[in-house]
This record gives C-alpha cells, sequence and structure tokens, in this order.
C-alpha cells in the first residue's frame, strides 16, 4: 500500500470537492448537523467547507470549546484564589483571557498577581519546585481529552507525597450537553459530527446512548478537510437509507471501547459532580467531574472554600455566547460581533477561545472561495 500523508492527502483540493461533488449529488434534504468540537469548526471555517458543500447542509455549532462553557462565577474562583499571595494559578492557554464577573486572569497577572500559563498540566511540577514556599493551584480545564493528563499529576502528586499543590477541577464531558440540547428542543438537530481527541479516549461507545435516545446519527471525524467532508457524505447516506448509527470516519485514532488504561486512570481519582453549570446553557447533571473524596486534602474547592464566590453570574446581556453553543445562533447574529466584540477585547468566551465559534467566524468568516 501507498505511504499516506496525513497533512497532504487529507487537505488535498481534488479529494475535497470530489466528496463534496458527491454529497451535492446524493442529498436529497436539508441537514442540520451539529459539529460539537470547536476544532472542527475551526476546520469547517478555514477551508470553507460551509461554501464548498450545498446548501442544504446547514453545520450547527455546539458546545465543545471547553473554555467557551467555563461560568463566570468559576473563572471568579480563580481571580479569588490569585488575590493571596502566597498562592499560585496555573492553567493551559486560552483560559487566562476568558472575562469572569469583574476580571480575569490575565487582568490578574498584568497587576502582578501570580498567574502561570501552562504548555502542558506536568509543568506544574517546575513550578512547585521553584516555588516551595507557595500554594501552586491547577486549574484543569477541557473534555475527556485532558482528564487523564490532569489523573496523571494527581497521581505524580500522591507518589512523591507534594504537598503544596491543589486542583481546582473543571473537566467537562461531551454527552450530557448533546442529551441536554436535545432535550431541550430548542435546536433542531438532524445529527452530528462526533469529536475526534475526545473519542480517542473515550472511545465511539459513548454515542451509543445519543443514537438510542433521539434516533440521530453520530459519525465520528478526524479535524482534517478531507475528513469533515467524507463524514458528512456518510451523514447523507445514514439519511438516504432511514438509519442511524454511531460510525467512525476517524478510524486512523478511534475505537469502539478508546483508550481503557487512561480511563481508568480518571476513574481512580474522579467521579462524576451532581450537576455542573454551563456557560449559557445552564446546569447540566452529571456533565462534570470532581476529585472523589478520599482526594480532598488536594482539592481546592474544598481547602479554600471560604475565600470561592458561591453565586452563579450571567453572561453579559448582549452576548449570545449561550445561544451559540445550544446551537439555536450564528455568531453574526449577535448585535456586537466584530464590533464591541473581537479577539483582542472579548465580551463573550466564544470570541476568547482559539476555538470558539465566533472567533472562527472573525478569523475566516470573509472567505470567499474561487
Amino acid at each position: 500500500m501507498p505511504q499516506i500523508d496525513y497533512l497532504k492527502d487529507f487537505r488535498d483540493p481534488k479529494r475535497i470537492k470530489a466528496l463534496a461533488l458527491q454529497v451535492k449529488k446524493e442529498i436529497k434534504r436539508p441537514i442540520n448537523i451539529m459539529e460539537v468540537c470547536g476544532g472542527h469548526t475551526h476546520t469547517i471555517m478555514k477551508y470553507g467547507l460551509n461554501q464548498i458543500l450545498p446548501p442544504e447542509i446547514n453545520f450547527v455549532h455546539g458546545p465543545g470549546c471547553p473554555v467557551c462553557i467555563m461560568p463566570k462565577e468559576r473563572i471568579d474562583h480563580a481571580v479569588a484564589l490569585v488575590q493571596d499571595e502566597k498562592n499560585i494559578i496555573a492553567t493551559l492557554g486560552d483560559m487566562i483571557r476568558v472575562p469572569g464577573s469583574k476580571s480575569s486572569l490575565q487582568k490578574e497577572r498584568a497587576k502582578g498577581k501570580n498567574v502561570k500559563m501552562l504548555y502542558a498540566p506536568f509543568d506544574v511540577l517546575k513550578i512547585v519546585r521553584e516555588n516551595p514556599d507557595k500554594n501552586v493551584i491547577y486549574f484543569a480545564i477541557g473534555f475527556e481529552t485532558t482528564t487523564p493528563m490532569t489523573a496523571a499529576l494527581i497521581e505524580k502528586v500522591l507518589k512523591e507525597n507534594i504537598k503544596n499543590v491543589y486542583f481546582h477541577i473543571n473537566h467537562v464531558l461531551v454527552p450530557p450537553p448533546i442529551k441536554a440540547i436535545m432535550d431541550s428542543k430548542e435546536a433542531r438537530i438532524d445529527a452530528f459530527i462526533g469529536p475526534a481527541h475526545v473519542s480517542v479516549i473515550t472511545g465511539a461507545k459513548i454515542y451509543q446512548e445519543i443514537v438510542d435516545l433521539y434516533k440521530t446519527p453520530v459519525v465520528i471525524a478526524g479535524f482534517e478537510p478531507v475528513d469533515i467532508v467524507e463524514t458528512v457524505l456518510w451523514i447523507v447516506r445514514q439519511f438516504n437509507e432511514g438509519k442511524a448509527q454511531v460510525e467512525n470516519q476517524y478510524r486512523r485514532a478511534v475505537t469502539w471501547e478508546g483508550n481503557l488504561k487512561a480511563q481508568e486512570l480518571i476513574n481512580r481519582y474522579l467521579e462524576p459532580r451532581e450537576s455542573f453549570r454551563w456557560r449559557g446553557i445552564g446546569d447540566i447533571p452529571h456533565s462534570a467531574l470532581k476529585l472523589k473524596d478520599e482526594y480532598s486534602e488536594l482539592d481546592a474547592e474544598k481547602v479554600f472554600e471560604s475565600i470561592l464566590p458561591k453565586e452563579p453570574i450571567d453572561d453579559h446581556k448582549l452576548c449570545i455566547c449561550g445561544d451559540i453553543l445550544k446551537g439555536i445562533a450564528k455568531p453574526y447574529e449577535c448585535r456586537v460581533f466584530g464590533k464591541s466584540c473581537t479577539p483582542q477585547n472579548p465580551l463573550g468566551s466564544c470570541m476568547v477561545s482559539s476555538e470558539g465559534a465566533c472567533a472562527a467566524y472573525y478569523r475566516y468568516g470573509k472567505l470567499q472561495l474561487t
């Protein structure tokens, strides 16, 4: 067999156009497809897939951006913790830019507060070694993709008996918000593009319940444009054949069972919360994780409970990020999109994150294909 070039071959314009043409030939009705993951949204916009595919394909953007769904009160927790000069807050990527009710970690860092941006969770250990007299609080975020790394860090801290590391756990799960969106019936969703990296950890099996409950196809896709257009074709064919199934287009990385060792590691230290409030969506039962009670000495929410704000806080009144995450609005329908809300001055979390739908539309929305 010829060797596959995973960049060149999966971005080949001829393949993309051929698959799009096949979709056009086979489609028989309009289909609303929610891509759950923000990474898919950016691929769709960056490569103009929404323009290449026939107008019967309507992409609906979902709640799969872990930064976008973080409620203001959780950001306020981090802001409150960093006010104590004994504390260092460490977190990943765009999280420091997400606005809370009055501030963000980026603004606090500009004031001289001790905020560290990480490239990987294990960077926490370097910060600990350099600051033995400080409390290092890891503000952990992400879906099932990044959760194993947090669990591995917890295990390392326990094994080495490190006493000045704490965990503020904000890991969320994919199936519960999908069910919440479908149960609300606010958005008309005919099919889902399943997230790629999440599915590497969880396996394709986690979507079977979605298919069974709502008779709605779920096709797991890779992040390249060929992956996504081929996935759309598979969805069209399911509709034409009257089927609703879990299918795995991303077979080069995803299996049915997933990464069992990673799942075991997560379950060793973490368990579902009774409920978690999603920014713009509301409380969703069993949609996030927390530290198990036997590890409460590492739990920042318990150790520092007395200084953490407890009131839920709504988003900016002009921001419709919640509606975008629920699939009932597009970014350009927001009155402040691209005006008072830009990546340099975000009012809402969908514009902050590199995975956010608003950021994707702002960056690529004017793309016109020739």
